[in-house]
């Protein structure tokens, strides 16, 4: 094999490499959307299985626990579906846009609000008026705010709180998502955003999950140039930190 054969081999490897990642990464993405809106779906009829919104009928529950039982098995299958697809390099393209990145937390929340109340757990998010505009890629970011939401309900205590607020930070915007649940323990914290990482406490909590989300969440938010970061204490709440640029003129 000559030099221009062994060349035209190593370009092809590299390409087929760059596909296959590609394929997988937005595999990954779209399966943590579909996983969220799945959950929603699931709380919002667990709110009517236990008559939270009204007595239902014998054939209304039929149908309804029915379909509960199908949401949950979905939602299994895509957490497989993550658990197996996931690689480690996130090579993907990136669409960067101007954003109101408040309107996009204000999305998400309203996403999870049936989780929330079936938890009874308060959210309180006061949408600044004077932040500027995000660079970012939307779908992207939209999940790693999805992933922290979603954590600060599961791991949160009944009664609980969830504070959301965003700050203009030199040349960033701060997001922050401070939770009153269980906290994380001080000898897990240094792994918290390693990839399939899940701490004992949360397991004991018997909540499912994949531990791929934090970790997700850090190669998106560092894709942008911006970096995330948490602060915790165990029994007494989390507070996850992350930034991402603001728009360029």
């Amino acid at each position: 094999m000559n030099k221009e054969e062994i060349k035209k081999l190593k370009e092809e490897n590299e390409e087929l490499r760059r596909k296959n990642t590609l394929r997988s990464e937005l595999i990954t993405l779209s399966a943590h959307d579909l996983r969220t809106s799945l959950s929603s779906a699931k709380w919002a009829l667990k709110m009517f299985l236990d008559d939270d919104l009204g007595k239902l009928t014998s054939q209304q529950r039929e149908y309804l626990q029915k379909l509960y039982e199908d949401n949950e098995q979905m939602i299994q299958l895509v957490n497989e579906v993550l658990a197996i697809n996931h690689t480690e390099d996130l090579e993907i393209e990136y669409t960067f846009e101007n954003t109101d990145i408040a309107s996009l937390i204000e999305e998400v929340l309203e996403e999870f609000k049936g989780a929330a109340h079936k938890h009874k757990i308060a959210i309180d998010f006061s949408k600044p008026k004077d932040i500027p505009l995000a660079s970012i890629d939307k779908k992207k970011i939209k999940v790693v705010i999805q992933n922290l939401i979603d954590n600060a309900i599961k791991y949160n205590n009944p009664g609980g709180e969830i504070k959301v607020s965003t700050q203009k930070s030199g040349k960033m915007i701060e997001v922050a998502v401070l939770d009153t649940g269980i906290g994380i323990p001080e000898k897990d914290q240094k792994s918290i955003f390693q990839k399939s990482v899940r701490t004992e406490n949360a397991k004991k909590k018997g909540v499912a999950g994949t531990g791929f989300g934090l970790y997700i969440s850090k190669n998106l938010v560092e894709k942008h140039g911006g970096k995330i970061w948490f602060e915790s204490e165990e029994n007494k709440g989390s507070t996850f930190y992350f930034t991402v640029p603001i728009s360029r003129p």
